[in-house]
């Protein structure tokens, strides 16, 4: 008798975990760790568009269609890159590649959050911030996925100006505009793109090389692909200072002070024995992004 309720609670408990697999899947098409930095750099820059707080509205906007459409264009990149992922180890634990969420199930998932957040950015904030997202959405699918991601070494350099249009939705969000400022912040993500996924590229080497994609690391070499970093990354230290013009000097010191870090993270590649320094880097180089736009941010609205 004092076992019955437990028996009877059961098959919802196991409905329970069914649908929290379910959504924890769906929720994992949108890449929900590159979006929060993408969502890093557009809020940080909404912030600076009004040096304080825009209203609720606005940052609602920018949250949910920021999050709408970055989220949108990852799910239809999983669902392309599905037989790729398959065959990386890295990746075939997805949803797709893995059977647990059908292919059109997610091109269509992809499809509908692209469009949700074109109309929440639409309506609550304006078109331009709208059709900004839009555009780095269809630029990460159809430019870097379905083009450049398995035809070129040099899909990373082009590629990644997919990931820097959040500081122009950001600032777009408040003033219904584009600014010097928000093509310098454009900048710094297009240039911090190549020395951080070089790092991730040159660990995951074997596994593109399996699978036919021309990452750097795999057509030129490890040796060329640290001196590539190390170029870049100083291109960045010059590029993030730029927002200095706008911002003062407080952020110029700061954002030279973490340029150099990544410098100096960036030159032992040159000369280390292994991978390690690499993993570093990747992992230094998400911190410094989060950290040089939270900068900006507090530096726009302390000069207020």
């Amino acid at each position: 008798m004092a076992e019955a309720p437990d028996i009877a609670v059961r098959p919802g408990i196991r409905q329970w975990t069914v649908t929290r697999q379910r959504l924890t899947d769906y929720l994992s098409l949108t890449k929900p760790r590159v979006m929060t930095l993408l969502l890093v750099t557009e809020l940080a820059t909404a912030l600076m568009a009004a040096r304080g707080w825009p209203g609720t509205l606005l940052m609602l906007a920018a949250l949910v269609g920021g999050a709408c459409s970055a989220g949108g264009a990852s799910a239809i990149n999983c669902w392309f890159d599905r037989d790729i992922d398959a065959v990386m180890a890295r990746t075939c634990t997805r949803p797709v590649p893995s059977g647990r969420i059908a292919p059109a199930n997610a091109l269509w998932f992809g499809v509908a959050l692209s469009a949700t957040g074109f109309l929440v950015l639409g309506v609550a904030a304006n078109l331009l911030a709208a059709f900004l997202a839009l555009a780095g959405g269809l630029f990460y699918v159809f430019v870097y996925t379905l083009w450049l991601k398995r035809s070129s070494r040099h899909n990373i350099v082009i590629g990644g100006a997919a990931g820097a249009f959040p500081p122009l939705v950001g600032w777009a969000v408040v003033t219904g505009s584009i600014s010097p400022l928000a093509v310098a912040l454009f900048a710094v993500v297009l240039f911090w793109t190549p020395p951080h996924f070089w790092s991730l590229s040159l660990l995951l080497e074997r596994q593109y090389r399996a699978v036919g994609v021309p990452m750097l690391p795999v057509v030129a070499g490890e040796g060329e692909t640290r001196r590539a970093i190390v170029r870049y990354a100083l291109v960045l230290l010059g590029v993030s200072i730029l927002p200095a013009i706008w911002l003062g000097p407080a952020y110029g010191v700061g954002a030279l002070l973490l340029g150099v870090l990544l410098l100096e993270l960036a030159l032992r590649g040159r000369s280390a024995e292994g991978l390690a320094w690499a993993s570093r880097l990747f992992h230094f180089s998400l911190a410094y992004l989060a950290l040089l736009f939270g900068l900006a941010a507090g530096t726009a609205i302390l000069a207020r």
